[in-house]
């Protein structure tokens, strides 16, 4: 729930938002990285607004229906900046996929383990590819907090590449 609570308060940090813009804005980032699943941002603004973090109001736009408005409370600001600092000087280690396979991987005949991690480095190729592509774009360009995420999985991918690479070496 933390990285959920973290998610939504920044986005709410940003302006004000009604649920389906808050969906809309969670599918862009999540397209760009993955980390957080929120399959109904509903009940954890519920959640968030029973603590006292942000607060709702009704409000209408032309000829819109009425929408519901979440805002940051004091409280949901302090929260945020709270669970910023502590974001950033977090150090838990990341787990990998590979990693699991990585100490089965004796199980596999040299030749299939080859095949397999050499089509994984082809997969990372596309995917740092695809990044590349995207940092390049406009919307990008305008975005330095998308850019820095994409940086920063570039670097990652870049050095998973680089151990395979190795890895292959030795097999």
């Amino acid at each position: 729930m933390i990285e959920q609570e973290f998610l939504l308060l920044g986005l709410l940090r940003q302006s004000p938002k009604h649920g389906y813009e808050i969906k809309v804005k969670i599918r862009q980032i999540l397209s760009l990285f993955a980390g957080v699943d929120l399959k109904s941002i509903y009940y954890p603004l519920k959640v968030l607004e029973k603590k006292g973090l942000l607060d709702k109001h009704a409000g209408k736009q032309g000829r819109r229906p009425e929408r519901v408005v979440y805002r940051l409370t004091r409280e949901g600001r302090d929260r945020f900046d709270e669970l910023l600092n502590k974001s950033l000087l977090n150090f838990k280690r990341p787990q990998f996929s590979l990693d699991l396979s990585l100490y089965f991987l004796d199980y596999l005949k040299p030749d299939l383990s080859h095949r397999r991690l050499s089509a994984r480095l082809m997969i990372l190729k596309k995917i740092s590819s695809s990044i590349e592509k995207t940092l390049k774009t406009k919307e990008l360009k305008n975005s330095v907090a998308l850019s820095r995420i994409l940086k920063h999985n570039l670097c990652l991918l870049q050095a998973e590449s680089d151990f395979l690479i190795n890895l292959l070496k030795e097999i």
